[in-house]
């Protein structure tokens, strides 16, 4: 251990550092103070209109902490993560301006696509060292969070993990609708295949509450809190709710394969249709969320 420096091993051959703990601290602040505290507590629309575009540059930190530690800074990713943040916001901002009715301006859509090409297609995962590319997702969910709830102030997200008991039964009625098709299309797909072993409850427990917080909700956010729900100002709830599954679903042709995955595409819009369904009724990423959670935890635990 190099002087100065603090760390513990996560796996024998890759120490943790307490700047990446910090760092991951840092990370999650904002995607947990919006999802459990109002942004308005922030006076975000009171601030000067240069800091409010330009607080998110505030990114680069995390980057910056973690790539230190493990000898692999670079200047370039270091401005991207500086400079991303705040085009959005800016960009979002001009949106605000352009689209007050919030019908969905081409902004809103670029920077969906960006977002969402830049997670699928890892574009900045080789910034990060190995096993921790999740703060690249998480880095680019808190710009988005800042950029449409705090810029664009976009209505109807439903961001806002201080759970009901409407989320539950609906999130679980979706469950119950959606697993004993999606389990026997996959197992007629050769996709799913039954496990031997029975995890243990603790498993099964810590494994949801990962799922839920760092894989459905980001991606319910995404899909539903602002890809759905943009949609559905342009073409409707029906053609919002079978275009965001359908995308949803190509989100996951690279996954568990070298080639098109078509039948984890599949398996995936259909899901879709059901997590849609879920954030649609109360409109509140809660709600998919559960959907979600218990899906890939079902699947992973027992059906891959």
């Amino acid at each position: 251990m190099r002087a100065g420096s603090y760390s513990f091993r996560l796996m024998p051959d890759f120490p943790i550092h307490a700047a990446v703990v910090v760092a991951a601290l840092l990370t999650l602040l904002p995607f947990l103070f919006a999802a459990f505290w109002p942004l308005d507590v922030l006076g975000v629309e009171r601030l000067p209109l240069a800091v409010r575009v330009g607080l998110p540059a505030v990114s680069c930190i995390p980057y910056a902490m973690v790539a230190v530690s493990y000898g692999q800074f670079r200047w370039s990713w270091f401005a991207l993560y500086l400079l991303l943040p705040v085009a959005i916001s800016w960009l979002l901002h001009r949106a605000s301006v352009a689209d007050p009715a919030q019908r969905g301006d081409w902004r809103d859509f670029l920077i969906l696509a960006v977002l969402g090409l830049a997670v699928d297609l890892r574009w900045f995962e080789p910034a990060w060292p190995p096993r921790l590319a999740v703060f690249n997702k998480m880095l680019l969910v808190d710009a988005g969070i800042y950029g449409f709830l705090a810029i664009r102030r976009l209505e109807g997200v439903g961001f806002d993990l201080r759970l009901r008991l409407a989320d539950l039964r609906i999130g679980l009625r979706e469950l119950v609708f959606y697993a004993p098709i999606g389990i026997l299309l996959g197992l007629l797909l050769g996709f799913l295949h039954f496990h031997a072993a029975i995890p243990t409850v603790s498993h099964v427990v810590l494994g949801w509450i990962f799922t839920f917080f760092f894989i459905a909700v980001p991606e319910e956010l995404f899909f539903r809190g602002w890809v759905q729900n943009l949609l559905e100002r342009r073409v409707g709830q029906r053609w919002a709710l079978v275009t965001t599954a359908v995308l949803f679903g190509l989100s996951h042709f690279n996954k568990r394969a070298v080639h098109f995955n078509w039948r984890y595409v599949l398996l995936a819009a259909l899901a879709g249709i059901f997590y849609g369904q879920a954030w649609r009724q109360e409109r509140r990423v809660g709600a998919s969320a559960i959907t979600h959670a218990s899906v890939d935890t079902l699947w992973s635990l027992w059906l891959r």
